[in-house]
């Protein structure tokens, strides 16, 4: 049977990949500041922010450089064995780079750097499917919190509320999340509301 012209794959994207000469690039870069940077350090994050990082970034951005991106990637740049490192001892480095990972070319002191590591955590919304920390429950009665525009909002998500004289009031209590339970979507939305 003859192919069909209309089952064709159809591309709805226009990005161009970034191909061999954007790796090579990185690997130069990190390269260089293999050579002009004292020390270096691998750094984990988990739920990273990119505005957040950005203002750690900015604190450090006169004595420090930060690569984040293909562990891969960094790992050919660093050396993956002995033989084919940029300088001595450094492939060791690149056993570290797994899993969410990056890594920081310094000049400052290594007291320094883990103090400000140590100070850098911000603390975020709560996000669907995480586990909730706490229980948090909301009695009945008016919700002075909120304010009466979000009464649709909160009866979307599976809130029993009415409005009552311009205040939302809950008609009954109301478990939000559940302490070592994941977060529905739903919860996710009323803690941040």
């Amino acid at each position: 049977m003859p192919k069909s012209k209309r089952n064709r794959p159809v591309t709805l994207s226009k990005t161009k990949k970034k191909g061999r000469e954007h790796k090579e690039g990185i690997v130069e870069t990190i390269r260089k500041a293999v050579e002009n940077y004292n020390s270096i350090y691998v750094f984990s994050f988990e739920n990273m922010r990119n505005l957040k990082f950005k203002e750690f970034r900015e604190k450090l951005k006169s004595n420090s450089r930060f690569f984040l991106g293909s562990n891969k990637v960094m790992q050919v740049a660093l050396g993956r064995t002995d033989a084919d490192e940029v300088r001595t001892g450094i492939h060791k480095v690149s056993e570290f780079l797994h899993g969410d990972a990056g890594i920081c070319f310094t000049n400052l002191p290594k007291e320094e750097v883990e103090r400000l590591f140590a100070e850098f955590q911000e603390h975020d919304f709560a996000r669907t499917g995480t586990n909730a920390t706490e229980k948090v429950e909301l009695n009945e009665g008016p919700l002075d919190q909120f304010s009466h525009e979000m009464e649709p909002f909160l009866r979307k998500q599976g809130m029993p509320v009415r409005l009552n004289k311009g205040v939302i009031e809950l008609v009954a209590d109301f478990v939000v999340c559940e302490e070592g339970k994941p977060l529905s979507p739903e919860a996710s939305r009323i803690l941040v509301g």
